[in-house]
Parts: structure tokens; sequence; C-alpha cells
């Protein structure tokens, strides 16, 4: 029972980091990525796609993205829904292909991203946090209803901060790499 509150636990954090470095992809940085285009979704006659299914995107240089859609009529719509997800940059089209030039991020604007992400490291924090409470409650109530002693709670609680304490670190780290590429010139 202990074990699987333990892993229940751990499965959870996992989830909690990788959720954190989905949202740190989603960040610009001073270089072009396609992930910055994930959340982008085209009407594609009549449904609503994401444009990695209308298009073919790549990264030719380390400030541009290019678009190709697979229908040249698809050029209008990608554009627009570029304009609407409000990312900061403008589409410019040879009639072929999307460019999106992505201009040099400021000192300041370099800094504003660091603190967004340290709130989104915090914000991770405090959520294992809350894993780890819910695990703990859960070995209290197995510990009350006699399903555990004493000695295997303490023990257990150890081994629930013990992994905590790892998922922290891993938040750390995250947030460590991904600050050194946005402050990366």
């Amino acid at each position: 029972m202990i074990k699987d509150v333990i892993a229940s636990m751990n499965v959870h954090m996992d989830k909690t980091i990788d959720s954190l470095r989905k949202e740190y992809q989603r960040v610009r940085t001073g270089r072009a990525s396609t992930s910055l285009l994930d959340e982008v979704k085209v009407e594609f006659y009549g449904s609503i796609s994401p444009i990695s299914q209308v298009a073919t995107l790549a990264v030719p240089e380390a400030r541009t993205i290019t678009i190709q859609p697979w229908d040249s009529k698809m050029i209008q719509p990608i554009e627009k829904a570029i304009m609407n997800a409000n990312l900061g940059l403008t589409p410019a089209n040879d009639g072929k292909v999307i460019r999106l030039n992505l201009p040099p991020l400021t000192e300041e604007r370099r800094k504003d991203i660091v603190k967004q992400l340290k709130r989104d490291a915090e914000d991770a924090k405090v959520a294992l946090r809350n894993i780890r409470r819910d695990a703990i409650d859960s070995l209290k109530k197995l510990e009350k209803d006699k399903q555990i002693s004493e000695d295997e709670l303490k023990r257990a609680e150890k081994e629930v901060q013990d992994f905590t304490n790892s998922h922290v670190a891993k938040t750390e780290d995250v947030l460590a790499h991904k600050e050194k590429e946005v402050m990366e010139v």
C-alpha cells in the first residue's frame, strides 16, 4: 500500500516536471524554434487543425522559421492564425512560403522572460509540495486505519520527502537550463 501511494506520487511529480518543460518550450528565446507555433490553430477546410498538420515547418536560420503550406490556398489562413496567436511575429510570404523573422530580444525583455520562467518554476514547486502533502495525508490515513505501523509511516514520509527533494532539484535544473538559453545573446 505504501508503494502504491509513493508510485502514484512519483507519477504525478514526473507529470508536473514534464508540464514545466512543455511550458518552457513555448517560451521564446534568442533562437527560432518550431515549438513556438505548437499552439497556433488554423481553419483547414472547415476544421481547426494545428499548424504542423497543414504545413511543413522548418528553421533554416537561427532567427527564421519557414512555413510551407501543403496547399497554397492556406497561406492567408495561416498568416491570420499567426497574427491572432499574439506571438509578436509578423508573417511575410512570397506566395509559396511564409517566413517568420524573430527580432533579437532586448536585455530588458530577456529579464522579463526570466522572471516569468521563475514564476512558472515556483508554481511547479508549489504543485510538487501539494502532491507531497496529499501523499503524506494518504499515508497517515493508512496508519490511522491500522494498515501500516507508525515506524512504516515515518520511513514512508522520509521516502516521500526524498522524492520531493529530487523533483524540486529537477525543477531547478530545468529552470537553470532555460534561463541560460534565454540570457544567451
